[in-house]
């Protein structure tokens, strides 16, 4: 959301400013355009020179270019930026924002600015804490600033606390945030993500190669659309970010069946995107089993159908959508589990198409509809995959 959007960057004299070059990489690969403001004091921690070659825009910090007397206005910035994002923002410079004070260009750009003002505080544990610190951000989100926690742990101290300016890319997601359309205000989500394993026994199971990457970035994706999530997830090496995501680890598909149905009658809908085992060992072996001369043979049994058992318990007000991995006959038997489990439209994964599917950081869906309709999108980002499928969400949503 931040493609073409016109970003100003205030730098402080802070030693969290060497974040700043990083903050600007991201913002312009993102697509936003980047005007950097620095205090006289930033010149000592990072040159205008590595922050001009990442925004490919000069760097300003006096009122005027001595070398040729032209002059830097504050209010042309102020009316040109889409965001002021002041990262990192000392305890000084906040002080002189709360009290109306226009020392440096930074500042009276801040009292110029007439878009949204982020503020991301970077500081000594003792500092941050310190009543006059606390009244000065009071008087900043009073003033209609937007204030980026910090994070807590190591300082330049020495010490350990609040006070380190957030890390970049959750800075750049909190601008992100922002610009995304809220148009899932409202509605409570769940989402399945990743395998399940079925033991069988205390060192073996049975699963499959799903990542969880796909039912993450779709939980992230109605999050930062205003949406309460629940992600209940299966055995993964991801986290989640975003506030609004509350997460759910399970194992198994027993596990994950129970969690799913006693949650979904509180929901505005559900997005099963879990690949979760169709089968389980019809015994777990309660030690490890020893190689022998024999054949070892598994008896399985199916396990609770989530899908399906949701399908029948959806009310005309909630919304179902689910996912169909095939390899063959794909949109046929995508189209047949749809009608069979009472899904609102389904999401097609081929395993035949390259750099899709488990593990990779792309996805190539088609996005199935009741009456036939379809929807073939090229090979995405799984980011970006999640944005269209929660596009089509809306459309079921906001009906």
């Amino acid at each position: 959301m931040l493609q073409g959007k016109k970003i100003i960057l205030g730098v402080t004299g802070s030693i969290a400013a060497y974040k700043s070059a990083q903050l600007v990489r991201l913002l312009v690969k993102q697509g936003a355009e980047v005007k950097v403001v620095m205090t006289p004091l930033a010149k000592e921690f990072i040159t205008p020179l590595t922050l001009a070659t990442l925004a490919k825009n000069p760097i300003l910090v006096d009122f005027f270019d001595p070398t040729n007397g032209q002059w830097n206005s504050h209010v042309s910035l102020g009316l040109w930026a889409d965001a002021y994002l002041i990262a990192p923002a000392t305890a000084n410079t906040m002080g002189k924002m709360a009290n109306g004070i226009a020392d440096n260009l930074l500042l009276t750009t801040y009292l110029s600015a007439k878009c949204p003002v982020f503020v991301a505080p970077a500081m000594d544990l003792d500092m941050y804490a310190h009543p006059a610190t606390q009244h000065n951000l009071e008087m900043l989100r009073a003033a209609g600033c937007r204030v980026i926690e910090p994070a807590s742990g190591e300082l330049a101290s020495g010490l350990d606390g609040k006070g380190r300016m957030e890390e970049p890319e959750n800075i750049v997601r909190c601008l992100d945030d922002f610009f995304t359309p809220q148009t899932l205000v409202g509605q409570k989500i769940l989402i399945t993500a990743g395998p399940t394993y079925e033991k069988i026994d205390p060192v073996r199971f049975i699963g499959n190669y799903s990542s969880g990457k796909m039912g993450f970035a779709l939980a992230e994706e109605c999050a930062r659309r205003g949406a309460e999530v629940t992600l209940v997830a299966g055995p993964v090496q991801l986290r989640c970010v975003h506030r609004n995501i509350r997460r759910v680890d399970v194992e198994s598909a027993g596990e994950m069946y129970r969690e799913v149905t006693s949650r979904f009658p509180d929901m505005s809908g559900a997005v099963l995107c879990a690949a979760v085992a169709d089968f389980a060992p019809d015994v777990q072996a309660a030690v490890k089993l020893k190689r022998g001369h024999e054949d070892l043979h598994l008896s399985l049994r199916p396990t609770q159908d989530i899908a399906a058992s949701l399908g029948q318990a959806k009310r005309n007000d909630q919304f179902l959508v689910g996912f169909a991995l095939e390899t063959n006959d794909e949109v046929a038997h995508a189209m047949e589990k749809m009608e069979r489990k009472n899904l609102d439209f389904i999401v097609l994964n081929s395993l035949n198409d390259a750099e899709a599917c488990f593990g990779y950081d792309t996805n190539k869906v088609t996005i199935l509809h009741r009456g036939g309709s379809k929807k073939a999108f090229a090979l995405k980002s799984k980011a970006q995959v999640a944005e269209d499928i929660v596009h089509e969400m809306e459309l079921i949503v906001n009906h």
